[in-house]
């Protein structure tokens, strides 16, 4: 990166699950991650050594606003405070619960305009709303006049008591048709509705998805065909470390066949194209 370099890998996908964040988390919630990781919560420096490991030059960190129905919050705060540690490598995402209407506007709005946040995370299944739910759109208008992206949580979940109607990509559909100068991201590539996921992003120029959250030798094969040619120009890379780390997502990715131009796409040049003010 130094000297003007571009930026060779981007994740577009990880989460702030340090010792901090996973204190704000609900109880039920907080002990379903104590259980996976034990005492070893990863802390801001695992996050960069991951990336350094990997080769990853930057990666987003997302918040999460659930409150309302989950009590469920990783703060905007947190996240910014992060980021301003490591500003070269890391990038926010605010979050913001749609249930709380002209505050969450105007938070999404500070978030960007004074934390420099680059992007919207959203979370259906923990605010129980879909995202073609009406109440959803006052945030994607928000949204394209700010000139971010929304990231939006497609498919399965593994928290306990959330519901998967809530995550079909299909509904991005309609956002996508209805705002079209908004920048739409299926995060997960929507598994298990992984085709309906591809479909909607290779109709519409506005919504892309990432491949986050998945070791690549589970991405079914249809994804990367379809990624080697219809949506070439749609595929993010991701992690959602630290759910799967850099490092194993790298390596596996290594020994994918796909051509140069793919690979560049996924690893860097999509994302430069979606999220503002990368170089």
């Amino acid at each position: 990166m130094a000297g003007g370099q571009t930026v060779k890998v981007i994740d577009t996908h990880s989460q702030l699950w340090t010792a901090e964040a996973i204190m704000s988390m609900p109880e039920t919630m907080r002990e379903g991650y104590i259980r996976v990781f034990g005492d070893n919560l990863p802390t801001l420096e695992d996050t960069v050594n991951d990336m350094d490991a990997a080769g990853v030059d930057k990666s987003v960190l997302v918040a999460i606003d659930a409150e309302t129905v989950w009590d469920y919050r990783v703060s905007n705060e947190l996240v910014a405070e992060s980021v301003s540690a490591n500003p070269d490598r890391l990038i926010g995402f605010a979050s913001v619960d749609p249930h709380k209407g002209v505050i969450a506007r105007k938070e999404l709005r500070r978030a960007v305009e004074q934390d420099g946040m680059k992007g919207l995370k959203l979370l259906p299944h923990l605010t129980e709303l879909r995202v073609n739910d009406r109440a959803m759109y006052p945030l994607y208008e928000e949204a394209r006049d700010l000139g971010i992206p929304v990231l939006c949580h497609m498919g399965t979940q593994f928290h306990t008591g959330t519901k998967l109607k809530y995550c079909r990509p299909i509904d991005v559909d309609e956002v996508a048709v209805d705002l079209p100068d908004l920048k739409l991201i299926i995060a997960h590539f929507g598994w298990p509705w992984y085709e309906e996921a591809l479909a909607v992003a290779h109709r519409n120029l506005n919504v892309y998805f990432n491949i986050a959250g998945w070791a690549p030798v589970r991405i079914p094969e249809f994804v990367f065909n379809f990624m080697k040619g219809p949506v070439k120009e749609k595929a993010l890379l991701g992690s959602d470390y630290p759910l799967v780390s850099r490092q194993r997502i790298m390596a596996e990715l290594a020994d994918v066949d796909i051509a140069d131009d793919v690979r560049e796409r996924l690893y860097y040049k999509n994302a430069l194209e979606v999220i503002p003010g990368l170089e």
